[in-house]
């Protein structure tokens, strides 16, 4: 009779085959930990440039409904996040024609009318202090500037071409260090 041949019980992992499991693991979480705040920052970016987008909207809309006159002043519409827009006739209690634009990442401060509602102002070309530089770079804030354009590749002012019927709205995204100025036209 033949002597079956025991052999040891071979149930589990080596001590390397676990190691690589938790090496590549380790990498996989390295990877998502590295892209989850760039992905954040393009989506506040994306909200930024939507919100821009909606306010030079409305104010292009203030200007043909208003004979060409820009709009003035600014405050917090009725409503969460929303701004309005109003010529000089908006103070007290006069009526006037607005534009209002719903945002989703500026937030808009003000009761009343005024040149800035929290992070949105109103900027008179010469309180400007550069063509490039109008204020100190601020990822919550959007200037918008009167009688100015934007330069050819949108990341600043450029007072060629700017008239009394233009505003160049400028604002800045996130790049990682350093916010880059952005500019958009109504």
């Amino acid at each position: 009779m033949l002597y079956k041949i025991k052999r040891p019980n071979q149930s589990g992992f080596t001590i390397i085959e676990t190691l690589i499991v938790l090496a590549i693991a380790g990498l996989i979480m390295l990877i998502v930990f590295l892209a989850v705040p760039a992905l954040q920052r393009s989506a506040r970016n994306t909200q930024r440039k939507n919100d821009v987008s909606a306010m030079a909207s409305a104010i292009a809309n203030y200007i043909d409904n208003n004979g060409g006159t820009l709009p003035t002043q600014i405050k917090e519409g009725n409503g969460s996040n929303i701004i309005m827009f109003g010529g000089p006739n908006c103070s007290g209690s006069a009526t006037c024609n607005t534009e209002q634009a719903k945002l989703g990442y500026y937030t808009a401060s003000s009761t009343g009318w005024s040149t800035s509602a929290g992070e949105i102002q109103i900027v008179s070309a010469s309180t400007v202090q550069g063509i490039t530089t109008p204020t100190v770079a601020n990822t919550q804030q959007v200037d918008i500037v009167s009688g100015y354009t934007c330069n050819s590749s949108g990341t600043g002012l450029s007072s060629s071409g700017g008239g009394q019927r233009t505003m160049a709205l400028v604002y800045w995204i996130e790049t990682g260090g350093t916010p880059s100025e952005q500019c958009t036209e109504q």
